[in-house]
């Protein structure tokens, strides 16, 4: 992949965590109050279910349980674990634990598909974790066990996701829209019953409620994984792992421009230093051929001399 494409191919990606960044902006104003499960259920499932509808392809063979385990990882698993932990965990704690995912992928990769784990690779990593940490850090807070592990659990839940979703690509001759499709199937089908379980269906819906929910269910949903499975596919797995970090900026932008939230010094540092991490984190463009050969096309090598004729001076000039 040369540096041109490369560098396409990261910035489509990076749209993805971008557009959940927006989510807890519509969340907050215009779905009902305190029902987050309720908001990635009706974000999930609905959305699966117009792509299947769309695209009339369904799983197969050994992608049906491979469709309910990265469903459920990428999207049912992760959203509940979420959920929990910001239940639970004040002050950012949440976002600072989910930091571990990078390090995590890094691992996993190495394991599962043979990626080499590389020094700046893990300064991305340590970089992203402390960016989030002057981001949303907002001082002391006593710690929930449930809410730790949730947190962790829900790192590892996104960790494996990604990982399983590279090492196993897509099956042949199966779209984009299609395989995301499914998995946003499966995720809304996990999360419905405790989305029923424990919030229930609000009493009345309102218009600003429905508008909120057609954005979560077209561009947080439909559009953003399509492109987020795009770039697993395409880009490295730690290098979309770390892109993740990019929705706590956008969340945090959001929330000063219109929540009138405050942003502080180490909050614009935090902004920088995920950026940093995250151009770490990209793979480097290709050397040139002769570069990687060792001969350059102009590195100023003699040439070669032609050969010489075996008969002398004399003998040459009297034939």
């Amino acid at each position: 992949m040369n540096g041109g494409r490369s560098f396409l191919t990261t910035g489509v990606t990076a749209l993805a965590p971008a557009i959940w960044g927006t989510t807890y902006l519509v969340t907050t104003e215009w779905l009902p109050a305190d029902r987050p499960l309720l908001a990635a259920t009706v974000r999930a499932l609905p959305a699966g279910l117009i792509l299947l509808l769309f695209t009339r392809v369904l799983p197969t063979g050994v992608w049906l349980w491979r469709t309910l385990v990265l469903g459920t990882l990428n999207i049912g698993a992760f959203n509940f674990l979420l959920f929990v932990a910001a239940y639970r965990l004040p002050g950012g704690i949440a976002a600072m634990l989910m930091t571990v995912q990078p390090m995590a992928v890094l691992v996993l990769a190495a394991l599962l598909i043979g990626d080499r784990i590389r020094f700046t690779h893990v300064a991305a990593c340590v970089l992203g974790a402390l960016g989030v940490v002057l981001l949303v850090f907002k001082g002391t807070a006593a710690l929930n066990v449930v809410g730790v592990v949730a947190a962790l659990a829900g790192a590892a839940c996104m960790a494996t996701g990604i990982t399983l979703t590279k090492l196993w690509g897509r099956p042949p001759g199966v779209g984009l829209l299609p395989f995301t499709g499914w998995q946003l199937t499966a995720g809304g089908l996990v999360l419905a019953p405790f989305t029923l379980a424990i919030e229930g269906m609000p009493a009345t819906i309102t218009a600003t409620n429905v508008l909120g929910f057609a954005y979560l269910i077209s561009l947080g949903a439909v559009i953003s994984y399509a492109i987020w499975f795009r770039g697993i596919e395409r880009l490295p797995a730690l290098a979309v792992s770390v892109l993740a970090l990019g929705s706590p900026i956008v969340a945090t932008l959001l929330g000063y421009l219109f929540l009138h939230q405050t942003l502080s010094m180490p909050q614009l540092a935090g902004i920088v230093v995920i950026i940093v991490a995250a151009l770490l984190a990209q793979p480097r463009p290709a050397a040139p051929r002769g570069e990687r050969l060792g001969s350059p096309p102009d590195s100023g090598a003699p040439p070669v001399p032609e050969p010489r004729s075996p008969l002398p001076a004399e003998g040459r000039r009297s034939r």
